[in-house]
């Protein structure tokens, strides 16, 4: 629901603050003037409305949304069809797999993308790129914003005015722009600079080393054009994509370890040197209609469950846009953006991404060959170690995409908690560990509490973790020689009431000790920067611990640790 006198979205029949009614998001439709070969976006609830805009014609019904086919998209349809500039004066459009032709549908079938031959339509599309202008393409898009201007007016108005309310209680230094390079991040970057009159505006890029090279130009020219805006680039320098996908497999659908590792927790490391441990608020471009999980989402959102990286509220302005809307925008106010929607990626993040689809995996095929072989002979590769026995059939099929856990991985070992409980003593656990016990273990029980190492008996290296309010012991920590294991450790919970639930939150840090992968996700939860990981070494700040256990609640962290979800095998 969505209160338009408050700019807010709210749950309620009745609004909180304000005590006005609310209505629900107002989906659109996507009408086709034949006369003017343009789509025209019509509200649900004007549907009455039929007429063009600019021409008084009579229009029909097209789709739910919509996206502009450029000229370069066009061509590379035209080959795939034998039909090289057959449609070079035509309105293009497309929906999913679905193109339109001057308002005639035409589907595209996914196997033509695994029928033709690359190298051929590479050497067609290079044939025919001189004479492949945009002349007509210029000239269909200037009437698609003079149709649907009216829409236009409506975004930006309502755009401005949640972005001027969410950023009321923010100072403009506490006010950051999510920029991905992608279109939606475009438009929610210039919004927001504009709603708020400042061109001085902090904006993060986080550099994922699996961006499009288009992307990167792009950045590289935002930032060329935007000299005023703040611009930080995050980037994960300590880790290598392939040397991770070798040691945990390669990210899948449920599997995308490489987020939190290349993306979110990049950007929480600058996040946490620029802010310390200020709050913000973050200008994201999430839009419902993108996917069932966005769909989920608030328009405003700081919980704690939704939020990656904790210090941030996340505002979304374009929440409730269509692609056609971005579009609408992007085409309307003139702006640059990511010249590869130009080549037909209808999303462009990493690019290798278990989420994108046939499409993009054949485009980059085209436009990005080397890489693109290369990621397929690594993922035979893997196939082929994991005990596939068709690992061509495997890759080719997508079904990478589909695997979930560590199976014949070697390093699903490491999230396995092995312990046998004490049979001296009561409330006491043997965990064996994959190497010796060092500070740094130690130092993972800091959520728990003081560390006290003065209050342990000293000959046998005991050290004690105190409830940091009643300052009682509740941890008793040793070393311990195990046989069968060269590294163990004895951990005794002491005077609480509940010990299971103490031991399985041991349980969880012992997991981080074994199995840590340096995926920062544990940086990203912890909303007081306390957390860290240096080298290969996993500390947490005794002076900026709040003990809030939010990185030993599975409610946060499943497992304890985001490798048990990558890593875990059915026994």
């Amino acid at each position: 629901m969505w209160c338009k006198k408050c700019n807010r979205e709210t749950f309620d029949e009745v609004c909180e603050l304000c005590g006005g009614t609310t209505e629900q998001d107002i989906p659109i439709e996507i009408y086709w003037c034949k006369e003017c070969k343009t789509p025209i976006i019509k509200l649900a609830n004007e549907l009455s409305k039929t007429t063009c805009p600019v021409c008084a014609g009579s229009t029909a019904y097209l789709s739910v949304d919509l996206r502009p086919v450029f000229p370069e998209e066009r061509l590379l349809l035209e080959i795939l069809i034998d039909k090289p500039l057959a449609y070079i004066e035509s309105s293009v459009w497309c929906s999913g797999n679905r193109y339109y032709i001057d308002g005639e549908s035409k589907a595209l079938p996914l196997s033509l993308f695994h029928q033709v031959d690359v190298n051929e339509v590479i050497q067609q599309f290079e044939k025919y790129r001189a004479q492949n202008t945009y002349e007509y393409y210029n000239d269909f898009i200037n009437r698609f914003v003079c149709a649907n201007q009216e829409r236009l007016n409506s975004l930006k108005d309502e755009a401005y005015s949640f972005i001027q309310t969410v950023a009321s209680n923010y100072s403009p230094e506490s006010i950051v722009i999510s920029f991905s390079g992608g279109k939606d991040s475009t438009v929610t970057a210039d919004l927001a600079t504009r709603a708020l009159s400042n061109p001085c505006l902090v904006h993060i890029f986080g550099d994922t080393t699996l961006e499009f090279p288009l992307t990167l130009e792009y950045a590289d020219r935002f930032r060329r054009e935007n000299p005023k805006a703040i611009f930080k680039v995050a980037k994960n320098k300590e880790q290598d994509f392939y040397e991770v996908c070798e040691d945990i497999g390669p990210p899948a659908r449920m599997l995308r370890w490489c987020c939190s590792m290349f993306k979110t927790g990049p950007i929480t490391r600058v996040l946490n040197n620029m802010y310390r441990n200020r709050s913000i608020l973050t200008f994201y471009g999430i839009r419902k209609c993108e996917s069932v999980s966005r769909s989920k989402y608030k328009r405003i959102e700081d919980n704690a469950e939704a939020v990656k990286i904790q210090k941030q509220k996340v505002a979304s302005p374009i929440f409730h846009w269509k692609d056609i809307d971005i579009w609408l925008y992007i085409l309307g106010e003139q702006l640059d953006f990511n010249d590869a929607y130009r080549l037909g990626y209808d999303r462009v993040g990493c690019w290798c991404c278990p989420n994108n689809n046939e499409r993009a995996q054949f485009l980059s095929k085209i436009y990005m060959s080397e890489q693109a072989e290369r990621w397929r002979n690594f993922l035979v590769d893997f196939a082929k170690k994991i005990g596939k026995p068709d690992p061509e059939i495997y890759v080719d099929t997508g079904k990478w995409k589909a695997r979930q856990g560590g199976n014949g991985v070697a390093a699903a070992q490491d999230v396995k908690i092995k312990f046998t409980n004490c049979t001296a003593e009561e409330n006491a656990k043997l965990y064996m560990l994959n190497r010796s016990m060092n500070y740094s273990f130690i130092h993972l029980f800091n959520p728990f509490g003081r560390i006290a190492p003065e209050l342990g008996r000293k000959l046998i290296n005991e050290t004690i973790v105190v409830d940091i309010k009643t300052n009682v012991p509740i941890l008793s920590i040793q070393p311990f020689s195990q046989d069968g294991y060269d590294y163990a450790v004895k951990i005794k919970t002491l005077n609480v009431a509940t010990h299971d639930d103490l031991q399985r939150m041991v349980g969880y840090q012992v997991r981080k000790f074994n199995a840590c992968r340096k995926c920062l996700k544990c940086e990203s939860l912890c909303k007081y920067g306390a957390i860290s990981i240096h080298g290969d070494t996993y500390s947490i700040n005794e002076q900026k611990c709040k003990h809030c256990k939010m990185c030993v609640t599975a409610k946060y962290l499943e497992g304890g640790c985001s490798m048990e979800k990558y890593l875990r095998t059915k026994d």
